[in-house]
């Protein structure tokens, strides 16, 4: 999967998957504000259909209504009604992508999904659609696909017909301006210099360039100033013409899907999407397609050998195959990526990591335009890995000579199939922006009737398939590619979008040969049926006592039990989190680094045995934090306590694998050594918590103490941290009491059974606090990136303590400004593609923070920043009460929004619980504080804390500066000035030159304290 370049972040890291590749991205969290226009032009709504679909099938969990529709513009569309929802939502998909740029202008698709948002005939403003999304609770965003185009947007419900019709004018009178356009060149210039720095971009667009150069997956797909600007004046063209063009040939509505979700009755629905969308011109186009694969006999048999940009070690092996979509209801390359990509007892991965080549390995279909597709698998390799490519290629056929021996096995599918109906069964309900945006892209994909079951439902069994793929997969038939340091000077092309080095070599005849005479491996064998598939879904009987929030039913020196049964959700399964805490953890950096490898010795000795788990549904993890240890197993409920007790023997009798150890110890000083290659902003982010964490190791400290990092250190710091903790726990979901203390019995007498458990004095459980900023203070800290162009400022400007109070005013503000910060900064100022602004809490204390990455100096970027501030006073003074008003609705919108999925708000609990202040009822207490708050209040906050001259201001500015080549160097600072910079205002800035020094100038805020009355953790108490 690509990596997805946001306009804005919530720093908080998920892991997802997409359907389709190669995304080029555009992400704007905020919104718009003007009423509906009365006068639309009335449709007949009964001639403006050519067919309806109301027998959609969906889950039997699924309370919402369906309806699919035939606009007779041929539209597709589908209706979801959710009288229950907070938010409502709708996605528009256009089937076709940046594989139909013209030659000559690349990246024309991506900058043409860029342009719709700045302004259309009937809402001519540039932020009209955002600002509108911005004060009533909603945000936006859209993705440029090879083969299509996706829109999407959410809001409060009652302005979903609003937001709609300035939707709808996207895909019929767009404006194009001229003004807009040479702006928005920069922005996609500026979002691919920050790609070209990421490997994962370079290696796609590497797999491009080394395809056949006639066919249209060679192409270009983000854009930049040279393909947008510089060439086509060169060569006579007028880009916005060139846009104006591409919207008429190919935004035509009979190769559109749109999919809306609102709480009014499906006919209400229909009668509003048929309104507004019925007059999308359909200009009778055929959604392209390739047949001929991109990958000829010419780009077959061949080896890349690739330098990347962090010191990774990569082995990818990619087959060509056919578009197999039409096989869905078979899903004949899921069967083979289930056993090529197992990670149980006889895969492959568990032969490769027995002779210690790889510790990690992905196999299966990749997704791929339409008409062609890929089977790739890719494996890191170890340095010994490095010394047996060809070894590792030997055992990948012998991998598929089992399989072809074996046949396809009808109980693997049966399997399968089994577990994909309990999914679609039991699918947890996602964000209605995000699960709509699925739904769309499905809606080209399946029959209307077909839409939500079709990734999900197999009902045919074809092994001639299966078996026709597993020929395909030959030597003949490959691709390679190696990605290491090692080849630095050993290349001799370059790629020319994102300057990576590399070189291409036919694999010789011999090995060729070799590989087709591989034979068998005994070690590689078909896994076994799969126990961990839940048998009971039964949804337990409620406690007669439940209670709103969770509560604590057990509490001992050693232990605390919190306790949530589900009564929202109810599905079939359960959260079970463990924090153990221990104090050594953090200590020191060899400590922390003793703690990490710990952690990731047993994740990888246990995955063997838990993968059948989370195939079947179950969920475990196990991260180290500064605190100490959090296991986690999620999922299915019925079969947890049985991987829970497997994880517990095997954390109380873990020994170590000595070559796994020194593997994974490689590994990890590879990733610590990589972090300067992160993006700039990350570096911001990583600086500030530095500064202004109570105690905290840099990667640096780290790095250097892992030369002390031994096997024997380890095996007796396990121990000792084992025996020494106090284990804080919530269970929520899909149990009751009885339940709960059961499971969190296995955890206690494994531990108790195996160490000498002594409980931690109360002390020893407190939290680390935030640094205190003086009043009145400047401060500026400075880093250097050598890797990436872009530069990066954040600006940090701490208020003070969490309270509710403080709270809602900081959101509050943080809310008014967000669009006008996008808008102004990175929409009219252009400083850079990466524009944020929000809320930066941590160890109870929270502030403003405005993240820039930009190709201009970063003091230019914190005088741009100041300026705004300065210009959002005069803005919220000028604000009417109305607009006023309707900030402060879309603010309580979004903290009233309920989570989605039981792992939603287990995560709220979870928050609670472990940073000591425990206010599980904290959206409604401080939603009833910001009903009370008037303009005057955040006019007065700001002179407090913001204003340039105020007595409590207190400011951090982290400035990353490129010295790449190409960079903000201090050079362009002159040139930077004559853009509205003043470097003679950063002169008041104090430079903090010594971190420690820093530090010890200053004190500590106190900590939160906690919301309900509570013993603290350590104190010996029963109930």
């Amino acid at each position: 999967m690509q990596s997805i370049s946001c306009r804005t972040f919530d720093f908080v890291i998920r892991a997802f998957v997409v359907r389709r590749q190669d995304i080029v991205k555009t992400s704007r969290f905020y919104s718009t504000g003007v009423r509906f226009s009365a006068t639309m032009t009335a449709v007949n709504s009964s001639s403006a259909i050519i067919r309806r679909v109301d027998n959609v099938i969906k889950s039997a969990e699924d309370k919402r209504s369906y309806r699919g529709l035939e606009l007779s513009n041929q539209m597709k569309v589908m209706l979801v009604s959710d009288p229950t929802t907070d938010k409502s939502a709708a996605s528009m998909d256009v089937n076709v992508g940046y594989l139909s740029d013209p030659d000559h202008i690349p990246g024309l698709a991506h900058f043409c999904e860029h342009m719709l948002f700045l302004g259309t005939e009937k809402y001519p403003k540039e932020n009209d659609y955002s600002k509108f999304l911005s004060e009533h609770g909603g945000c936006s965003n859209a993705a440029t696909y090879p083969d299509h185009t996706t829109y999407y947007f959410d809001i409060v419900p009652d302005h979903l017909k609003n937001v709609l019709d300035r939707f709808a004018q996207f895909f019929l009178h767009p404006r194009f301006t001229e003004s807009a356009t040479e702006r928005e060149l920069n922005a996609v210039n500026s979002e691919h210099d920050k790609n070209i720095s990421s490997d994962m971009w370079r290696l796609d667009q590497l797999d491009k360039h080394t395809s056949d150069p006639k066919h249209p997956y060679y192409k270009f797909g983000t854009g930049n100033k040279q393909t947008l600007d510089t060439i086509p004046k060169q060569e006579g063209y007028n880009v916005r013409d060139e846009l104006l063009k591409f919207h008429e040939t190919w935004y035509s509505s009979n190769i559109m899907a749109l999919a809306v979700l609102g709480k009014e009755s499906l006919d209400e629905l229909e009668e509003m999407i048929v309104s507004l969308f019925s007059e999308v011109q359909n200009k009778n186009v055929t959604a392209p397609s390739w047949p001929e694969h991109p990958f000829g006999e010419e780009q077959k048999r061949i080896c890349a050998y690739v330098v990347p940009i962090k010191d990774v070690r990569n082995l990818n092996i990619m087959f060509p195959t056919p578009d197999l979509h039409e096989y869905y209801k078979s899903s004949p390359c899921s069967y083979i990526s289930h056993l090529v990509g197992h990670e149980g007892a006889g895969s492959l991965l568990s032969a490769l990591k027995a002779k210690g080549w790889s510790s990690s390995l992905v196999g299966g279909n990749r997704s791929a335009p339409r008409g062609f597709g890929f089977f790739g698998i890719s494996m890191d390799l170890t340095e010994e890995g490095m010394n047996h490519i060809d070894d590792i290629i030997t055992l990948v056929f012998q991998c598929f000579n089992m399989l072809r021996k074996m046949g396809p096995q009808k109980w693997i599918y049966e399997e399968h199939r089994d577990i994909c109906n309990m999914h679609f069964r039991f699918k947890d309900k996602e964000s209605p922006s995000q699960y709509i945006s699925t739904v769309v892209q499905s809606i080209h994909d399946y029959p209307l009737e077909e839409v939500l079951s079709g990734p999900y439902i197999l009902s045919e069994y074809r092994p001639d398939i299966v078996e026709q793929l597993l020929e395909d997969f030959n030597p003949d038939n490959m691709r390679l590619a190696v990605i290491a340091k090692k080849y630095a000077g050993q290349t001799d092309q370059i790629e020319p979008w994102y300057g990576t080095e590399f070189k291409v070599e036919k694999i010789s005849e011999n090995k060729l040969a070799n590989w087709k005479n591989a034979g068998f491996c005994d070690e590689l064998k078909l896994p076994e049926r799969n126990e961990f598939i839940p048998t009971n879904f039964d949804i337990l009987p409620l406690d007669k006592d439940i209670t709103q929030h969770p509560s604590i039913i057990q509490d001992t020196a050693l232990f605390r039990v919190w306790f949530k049964q589900d009564d929202e959700f109810l599905l079939p399964k359960t959260n079970i989190t463990f924090d153990f805490v221990s104090p050594l953890a953090y200590l020191d950096p060899m400590n922390c680094n003793l703690t990490h490898m710990f952690v990731q010795l047993f994740r990888d000795s246990l995955n063997e045995y838990a993968y059948a788990a989370e195939i079947a549904g179950m969920r475990w993890e196990l991260t180290n934090t500064k605190y100490g240890l959090i296991l986690g197993v999620g999922g299915y409920s019925s079969k947890q306590h049985v991987l829970l007790d497997k994880i517990m023997d095997k954390l109380t009798n873990f020994k170590i694998d000595p070559k796994r150890f020194e593997i994974l110890k490689e590994n990890y000083v590879r990733t610590l050594k990589n972090f300067a290659a992160e993006q700039p902003y990350q570096h911001a982010v990583y600086y500030l918590a530095v500064l202004l964490t109570e105690h905290s190791w840099t990667k640096q400290e780290l790095l250097e103490a892992t030369e002390q990092l031994t096997l024997e250190r380890l095996e007796g710091f396990i121990p000792l941290m084992l025996s020494k903790m106090h284990i804080e726990s919530l269970v929520h979901g899909n149990a009751n009491k009885e339940k709960a203390l059961e499971l969190m019995n296995i955890v206690e007498s494994r531990l108790t059974s195996t160490f000498s458990m002594q409980p931690l004095l109360p002390r020893q459980l407190l939290l680390n606090r935030e640094l205190k900023l003086d009043n009145g203070c400047n401060y500026l800290y400075e880093v250097e990136n050598n890797v990436h162009r872009s530069s990066c400022v954040e600006l940090y400007y701490q208020c003070g303590v969490q309270c509710k109070e403080s709270n809602m005013l900081l959101e509050l503000f943080t809310q008014i400004i967000h669009e006008p910060c996008f808008d102004i900064l990175r929409t009219k100022e252009q400083l850079g593609y990466i524009v944020f602004s929000g809320i930066r809490r941590s160890n109870g204390v929270q502030g403003l923070r405005v993240i820039v990455q930009s190709d201009k100096h970063p003091r230019h970027v914190d005088q741009r920043v100041e300026e705004f501030l300065r210009k959002m006073y005069e803005y919220v003074v000028a604000m009417s009460d109305e607009e006023f008003t309707r900030h402060k609705d879309a603010l309580a919108a979004r903290r009233l929004e309920k989570p989605k999925r039981l792992g939603g708000l287990t995560s709220q609990f979870w928050a609670e619980i472990t940073s000591q202040q425990y206010h599980f009822d904290r959206a409604n207490i401080e939603v009833g504080y910001l009903h009370t708050i008037n303009k005057e209040d955040i006019v007065n906050f700001y002179k407090d804390l913001l204003a340039d001259q105020a007595q409590s201001r207190h400011k951090l500015a982290v400035h990353v500066l490129s010295t790449a080549n190409g960079g903000a160097t201090f050079t362009k600072l002159d040139n930077n000035k004559q853009d509205g910079g003043d470097e003679d205002e950063m002169v008041a800035a104090q430079v903090i030159s010594d971190v420690t020094v820093f530090k010890s100038c200053h004190g500590m805020y106190p900590l939160a304290q906690p919301y309900i009355n509570i013993i603290r953790k350590g104190n010996r108490c029963k109930l």
